[in-house]
Order: C-alpha cells, then sequence, then structure tokens
C-alpha cells in the first residue's frame, strides 16, 4: 500500500478566539511530517497536545464517485454498537432540510468509556456527537455518541462542523460528510476522529482531518475512561 503524508497542522486557539461565519482557524505547519501506511495507526499516533489536529491526504476527502451520488437524496446512517457498545464510522449525505428547528434538549445516556470528573478547566468529558446536531438533529442516540474531551468537542470538531453548517445554509447545496472514531484494540475510549466533508454542487468546501482525544494537563486511560492529573 502506497505511504502517503499526513501533515500536522497547530490549532491556535486562545479563550477569546470565536468561531464567525465562514472563518477557518488560524493553523502553524509542523517541522516535520508523519508518514503513515494505514489508516489504523492513526490510533498508535503519539499526539502533541500543541498538535491536536492532523491533516490527511492533503486536506482531500476519500470519498468514491459512488459516495458522491445524489440518487438517494439526503440521508444518515449510523453503525452499529460493537461488542464493547463503542460507536462506528456515522455517514451522511447532509442538507439544508435536514437542519433542525426545535432546540436540543439535554444529553442524557452515556458512551463507552464515560468516566466524567472535574478537572482544573471544568469538565473532563463531553457526550460528543460525530454528526453534529446542528447538522441533522440527532441527538440522545448511542450510535451518534463518544467520549470526548473538552477540547475535542469545543473547539476542535466544533470549528469543523460549523464549517459545513455554514457553507449549506448559504449554498443550499449538499454535503457528503463522515466521521469515523478510531479506537486502539479494545479501549473504550477513542484515541481520535476522523472527519471528513465534500462539497457536492461545487468544490468549495473539503476536509479529511484527525483529531486527537486529548486534554491539556489529564492523562486519559483510554481502556476504561478513568484519568489523573
Amino acid at each position: 500500500m502506497k505511504k502517503f503524508i499526513i501533515s500536522i497542522l497547530i490549532v491556535i486557539i486562545s479563550g477569546a478566539v470565536a468561531y464567525k461565519g465562514d472563518v477557518i482557524p488560524s493553523f502553524g505547519e509542523s517541522d516535520q511530517p508523519i508518514y503513515i501506511s494505514e489508516k489504523s495507526e492513526l490510533a498508535s499516533l503519539e499526539p502533541d497536545y500543541n498538535n491536536q489536529v492532523v491533516v490527511i491526504n492533503k486536506n482531500k476527502a476519500e470519498f468514491t464517485e459512488k459516495d458522491l451520488s445524489l440518487a438517494k437524496g439526503s440521508w444518515q446512517n449510523f453503525s452499529p454498537l460493537d461488542y464493547l457498545n463503542r460507536v462506528g464510522v456515522a455517514n451522511a449525505m447532509l442538507s439544508k432540510e435536514m437542519m433542525p428547528t426545535e432546540e436540543r434538549e439535554p444529553l442524557y445516556v452515556n458512551p463507552s468509556g464515560w468516566r466524567n470528573k472535574k478537572v482544573p478547566t471544568g469538565w473532563l468529558y463531553n457526550r460528543c456527537h460525530l454528526i453534529g446536531f446542528q447538522l441533522t438533529g440527532e441527538n440522545n442516540n448511542l450510535k451518534n455518541l463518544i467520549t470526548g474531551t473538552r477540547s475535542l468537542n469545543n473547539p476542535a470538531m466544533l470549528l469543523y462542523e460549523n464549517k459545513v453548517a455554514n457553507y449549506i445554509k448559504q449554498t443550499k447545496n449538499h454535503v457528503r460528510y463522515q466521521v469515523k472514531p478510531i479506537f486502539k484494540g479494545s479501549e473504550l475510549v477513542a484515541r481520535g476522529v476522523q472527519m471528513m466533508a465534500k462539497s457536492i454542487e461545487n468544490d468549495q468546501l473539503e476536509f479529511n482531518i484527525y483529531i486527537f482525544n486529548i486534554e491539556p494537563g489529564v492523562d486519559i486511560n483510554y481502556s476504561t475512561g478513568e484519568s489523573s492529573l
């Protein structure tokens, strides 16, 4: 299998930075790329806490022509839970019609590895949607939730979800979307998530990234979800 280059990008985010409109977060490029031969190796990448977002395949989505077809209109699909009650890949063909009009109700179901506790910055974990509520209105669905750190959920995943949502609202076009949790072995907490998106009617939107499920200053036991400072 051909090797491809993953360029690590540094997300420059401070507490005062907010996502506005179609603004993309600022990034800086690391000194050296990481080479991997298989996607499974994403689970084995050692995270640098200054480099939470990794760009895959030069940010080009890896959908096939069939994946990008509008023959079935708008849809979403979630993988069944595995024997450890872990989620799998979530796929969708997003459109404006799928976006919710009602307010989101509180989350109350617990994904695998949910061992939440307070850390200096607040609660360590969020119940992270694979396909964000703002995109399809899917909420308390265990097939769409992982145990994710505060920084994984917001700002990291939210920045890319907002980019997709803003594009759809502005153009009324479709977006092929996929979010894949990356687990290592039989661990209950994902090491990270891979997010891919590509606009259908034009080429204005496309990304292929991996986000580490980490929190600065916290040591996470991915096998159980327990943590220590």
